[in-house]
């Protein structure tokens, strides 16, 4: 029964955060997450239990306790005045020990030098806004390919009433291009390239997503891990490994053999550059880790953002209509849309704005340990303690948003409504907050305008698109997405003019 119990803090706990009453001995409240589990998203399960028992709980699984918070002023204490004690991450979680080789990714790695070095190395590369800039020209190329092959399978000819697209498909496959070509260069990306990393990635992916009990009973998880999520990811890992390393090997064979005649500077030229500078910080491990959390994070989060944000403008002809006018004023018809643009259309940032609210990629922030005793909302959180951020519940509170469950777009046309005071958080905030979240708007901004530029859409069927979610970690649609495509009558002409204007980085 010690073994099983909550770690003591160091100093003598004086006033705790409120407890939920359903705690049972060894188990904690963990028993109710399980039987809920398979019902509904564990992001809906947490609401619930915070609607009942408040914003600020602290809750008990297994041998962990759980600062649960969904009350934006408790977040701000925990990204600003506690920001440094809440900056690491729980060690003893089996996706990041094997899908993250051992601690050592950006998103895994405790706070501490390896974790500077890498942000750093991230941040300058690619999500600065030099870098985001040097590298629009592979993404404009990317969406300008992507756009012609869905003009061609969607017909367009008089007459034509359109095809119908199953949009997941076509946009992940958008969103790993684009980060493969700034990644790793033109040597990877393309039909093939996906198809090697959905088989020897993708399992993994899904499988660091289920919620395993096992996490939180670490002393006994060999015993604990009935289900065998954990031997099933270790046996994974070999494969995910093995196309991480291929993708090492084979750059540096590329560099060798076609070096000169490169159309892109990837990052792996960067990455492998400080390796020869560094070798004993950027290691293989290492650089398999940056790559893993590029071509995963960059792809999936992008990617179902874009996806909700189509279902619902469907949903709302009104707000597809103003987008497009926007765009046919702003941009018009001779040219296409580019990314200089995506920050100048003001209702299209108010749909990506409002997308994230109600569909955030991440509906948990990415879980956090203190490393010390400390303060939130005038609670004692003892050192140790899992901080567990439900953005979806503070996204859709009615004391936080007017219409919380509705898609206004325009409710960040007001300074009231704009998402500030940390009630808007889908890239989480504080020290360890999403470097990503300018190229990921202007990696949906660009794909999301040019949609609404070039193409007609409709429902398939004429009926409202079911708008649930379902289980994963970046939650996914329950049901795919189908939408009637036809091109506009002036898109293939853009397509043309734009084709034969393409820049890549050099």
């Amino acid at each position: 029964m010690k073994l099983l119990s909550p770690r003591p803090s160091t100093s003598k706990t004086l006033n705790p955060p409120p407890s939920p009453p359903s705690s049972l001995p060894v188990v904690g409240h963990l028993l109710h997450l399980l039987l809920n589990n398979n019902k509904q998203p564990i992001h809906r399960t947490l609401q619930s239990i915070s609607a009942a028992h408040g914003k600020i709980l602290l809750l008990r699984l297994g041998s962990r306790r759980i600062l649960l918070l969904s009350s934006p002023s408790a977040v701000e204490e925990c990204f600003t005045r506690n920001d440094v004690a809440f900056s690491s991450r729980p060690l003893e979680m089996a996706s990041t020990k094997h899908f993250h080789y051992r601690h050592t990714t950006i998103l895994a790695a405790p706070y501490g030098d390896l974790w500077r070095s890498l942000r750093r190395f991230m941040t300058l590369e690619l999500f600065s806004s030099p870098a985001v800039a040097k590298f629009a020209a592979v993404r404009e190329a990317e969406v300008r390919s992507w756009l012609c092959r869905i003009a061609e399978c969607c017909g367009g000819g008089e007459g034509d009433v359109g095809k119908v697209v199953e949009m997941k498909a076509r946009i992940v496959e958008l969103m790993f291009n684009e980060t493969a070509m700034m990644t790793v260069g033109e040597w990877f990306c393309g039909e093939a390239a996906m198809g090697e990393f959905e088989e020897s990635v993708r399992p993994g992916i899904e499988l660091s997503g289920v919620f395993n009990p096992a996490d939180f009973f670490p002393v006994l998880r060999r015993w604990v891990d009935v289900v065998g999520i954990e031997r099933k990811m270790a046996g994974l890992m070999g494969k995910v490994d093995g196309f991480f390393q291929g993708l090492v090997d084979g750059h540096r064979k590329w560099n060798n053999s076609y070096g000169d005649e490169k159309k892109v500077v990837a990052v792996m030229d960067e990455i492998l550059a400080l390796q020869h500078r560094q070798p004993e910080v950027f290691t293989d491990e290492i650089i398999k880790g940056i790559l893993l959390v590029l071509l995963t994070a960059g792809t999936e989060t992008s990617a179902t953002t874009l996806e909700w944000a189509m279902a619902l403008l469907l949903n709302h002809p009104q707000s597809m209509a103003k987008l497009r006018a926007e765009i046919d004023a702003t941009v018009g018809r001779d040219r296409l849309l580019n990314e200089q643009d995506v920050p100048r259309l003001h209702y299209l940032q108010h749909v990506i704005s409002e997308t994230l609210r109600l569909y955030p990629a991440v509906p948990l922030l990415t879980l956090r340990e203190s490393s010390a005793d400390c303060t939130v909302a005038g609670y004692d959180v003892p050192k140790g303690t899992i901080l567990l951020i439900n953005a979806w519940a503070i996204h859709r509170d009615p004391e936080v948003w007017e219409n919380p469950t509705e898609f206004v777009p325009e409710r960040f046309a007001t300074a009231a409504e704009s998402g500030g005071g940390w009630k808007l958080i889908p890239f989480g905030g504080g020290r360890r907050r999403c470097p990503g979240a300018v190229l990921a708007n202007r990696e949906i901004g660009l794909a999301l305008g040019c949609l609404v530029q070039l193409f007609d859409w409709e429902r398939v069927g004429g009926d409202e698109i079911d708008m649930t979610e379902t289980l994963g970690v970046t939650m996914p649609r329950s049901r795919p997405l189908h939408l009637l495509c036809k091109p506009r009558e002036f898109a293939m002409k853009l397509l043309s003019q734009s084709s034969s204007n393409v820049g890549l980085v050099t």
